[in-house]
Order: structure tokens, then sequence, then C-alpha cells
């Protein structure tokens, strides 16, 4: 298999990967915080972490607001910040570490289970060269930055999720927020870095998309009768639990803002429930969306092989009937011990298979782990609509 006239040998560790380039994973290859393969995951959580949390503390302790002073939400008490750049930023870097290992093989499983046909080749080669650009494009983590000034900073954190009441980064008045100095570090420093890996993993995702519906276009070599009840695509399920990482960071998140509100603001848990809900949606949609592309040929992959299959049913259990029943079978040929009726029995197995194929390479364990990976973070949450014996005694009335 080629691609860009250079062979693509898939015994190698980086047989497909969605975080193995582009020019931040250079940078972090030049200043020997990654190796080829991800290594030293801790070195850059330790150092990117500090660089975003370390500075918030020195500075809004120089200001006297780390731990009280003129601030409504001094910075050792404010739970979102902490969870942002001490847990969210690290789990997006551990994140890549994890996709890379249980994703590096998934495109060797289209070839191996022979779901490409040979003469749709070359348009394969055509869709991993094109995830590989994108992947690596400058151009594309450049707009993201500005994406991330323009958008992420000045629109979005100024003017939706910054708190409205005196805190160590900012103060409200009628022009809009006055940044205090460590909110100078925060708005352009700290927040820019975590937007940024946010984005660019929205990015790979959507690579991984346009992988996924590019090769959905190729007329895949289905197989109605495989055990799996996708037609052989049942390896894409496992993806899904490549991305649990991510779907702990967006809960996490999500929960650092409602604790926010709740302490500060006065606000409620159940005021927050449509927010909830449109995370979870969301997580699902983003993960488990790209995997309906192959809708459509797998649909007709089912009415196919229930055609064909149905016709063969038709005539063995004809000839059976006619055989065993009819008196068609030689007199000297004994019943018990005859082949006919476990092929029978295989064939109404296969038939049924058929039957029940589903049209989607998504199972409902793989939904309720994405979804309890986003919600986790959030749990501990209802301890301030109760206290935690009363909790505890409904999630055991629940559960036993």
């Amino acid at each position: 298999m080629t691609i860009m006239n250079k062979t693509i040998n898939f015994d190698e560790p980086t047989d497909f990967s969605l975080v193995l380039g582009g020019p931040l994973y250079q940078l972090f290859r030049r200043s020997h915080l990654s190796g080829d393969a991800l290594e030293l995951v801790r070195q850059r959580i330790i150092i990117i972490s500090l660089l975003a949390w370390l500075p918030l503390l020195l500075l809004s302790a120089l200001e006297g607001h780390a731990l009280g002073g003129s601030a409504a939400v001094p910075f050792l008490l404010d739970l979102e910040v902490h969870i942002r750049f001490l847990v969210v930023v690290p789990l997006f870097i551990a994140a890549e570490l994890v996709v890379h290992q249980r994703m590096r093989f998934v495109v060797r499983q289209f070839l191996d289970r022979n779901l490409i046909p040979e003469s749709a080749l070359p348009r394969f080669d055509a869709a991993i060269a094109s995830a590989f650009r994108l992947r690596n494009s400058v151009l594309a983590e450049v707009l993201l930055i500005a994406f991330v000034y323009v958008v992420g900073v000045l629109l979005v954190w100024r003017q939706y999720t910054a708190l409205a009441t005196a805190t160590w980064y900012a103060a409200p008045t009628a022009e809009g927020l006055q940044l205090s100095l460590s909110g100078m570090w925060y708005g352009y420093v700290s927040l820019p870095i975590y937007q940024f890996l946010q984005l660019r993993w929205y990015f790979r995702m959507f690579i991984w998309m346009r992988f996924l519906w590019q090769v959905s276009r190729i007329d895949l070599s289905l197989v109605p009768t495989h055990p799996d009840r996708v037609g052989g695509l049942g390896f894409l399920a496992n993806t899904v639990y490549a991305f649990t990482p991510l779907a702990v960071a967006h809960g996490a998140v999500v929960a650092g803002l409602i604790a926010n509100r709740i302490f500060y603001l006065g606000a409620a848990l159940p005021d927050f429930k449509i927010e909830i809900a449109v995370l979870v949606v969301f997580l699902l949609g983003m993960v488990l969306g790209p995997l309906l592309v192959f809708a459509p040929q797998l649909a007709q992959a089912k009415r196919t092989g229930n055609r064909e299959y149905g016709t063969l049913a038709e005539r063995y259990v004809r000839e059976f009937d006619a055989k065993w029943l009819r008196g068609g079978a030689p007199a000297d040929e004994p019943f018990v011990g005859s082949g006919d009726i476990q092929s029978l029995a295989d064939l109404g197995n296969s038939f049924e298979v058929v039957r029940t194929m589903q049209i989607a390479p998504i199972t409902r364990d793989a939904i309720i782990r994405l979804a309890a990976a986003t919600l986790v973070p959030i749990v501990p949450l209802l301890l301030t609509m109760m206290p935690l014996e009363e909790l505890l005694r409904k999630l055991f009335g629940i559960l036993f």
C-alpha cells in the first residue's frame, strides 16, 4: 500500500494516528518533551499545566487575591480554574497517548478483513493521505490559535463564561471586565492554552469523521452474516473507548463552571439540567456520529442479505421437507446422525444474524460508557443538594 509514493508499513507503530503530527507535536519533539510515539507524557503534563496554573497562583498572591482580599472569588477557592488546568489540560494531553495506542491499527483492520476491494485501494490510499495532510497542517493550527484569541477569549470568555462578580482575575465595571495582572495572564496565556488544546481535539475529530466519510463512499465488501452483526465493521465500535478521556475532560469543564455558579452566584444544580443534557448529546454526537456514515451501506447489505439468504433458506427447507417428510430420503439413509438437521440449524443461525444485523457499528455498551464518563465529574455536585449519607442511601436503593 502506498501513499504519496511512499510505502506504508502496517507493522510500524505509527500505522495511522490522529495525533502524531502537526506543528505542536513537532515542537514537543524538538524540545525533547515527546518521542516519536508520544513518550514523556508526564513531562508534557507537568510543564504545560504549570505554565497555565503556577503564574496565576504567584500573581494572585502578589495582588492579595490568593485566599482573600477584595475578591469574592479568591484564586485558591476558584474550583473552575483548578479543574480546568490541573485536571482537564492533563486529560487532553494524556488522551493523545490513549487515542494513538488504541486507534493506530484501525486502518489496518479495513484491509485485514478484506473490506476494501482491490480496485478501490487507490481511493483508500488517497483518504489516508488526505487525513495525514490535514493532521500535519501548519495553517490549520495557526487558524486555531487565531480563533482562540478572537472568538474564544474576546467573545466567549469575556461575554459568557467569566463570573459576573469580583474575582481574583477581574472586576466587573460598566465598560466590561477590568482584568487584574493575574487576569491578564489568565486571559491571554492560560485560557488560550486550554482552548487551543480543546479546539485541536475538535479538529482531530473532524479529520477522523472526514476519513470515515471518504471510506464510506467506497463500495465496501460487507458480509451480512458476519457475527459482529455489522457486516465486519464491528471493530469501529471499539474506537469509542479511545475517546473516553475526552468525555471525562468535557464533563470536568462543565462541573467546574457549575460549581462556581453554585458556590458564588447562588445557583442550584437542577438549574443546569439542560446544559448537562446538551453536553451528553454533544459528546455522543461527536464520538458516535462519525460511525453513522456507514449506515446506508449497512442497510443495503442487510436488505441484500435478507433477500439472498431468504432465497437460500427457502430452497434448503423445501428440499429438506421433500427428503425427510415426503418420502424422498433413500431407504438405507438413517435419520439419526444425518448432517441435514445440523445444516438446517446452521442456516437458521446465519439467517438470524442477517435478520438482526444493525445499520451502524454502535453498541449500547459504548453509548452507556461514553455517557457515564461524561457525567462522572458532575456527580459530586449532587452533594450540594443533599448530604452524602442521603445520597448514598438513594444510590444503594436504586442499585440494590
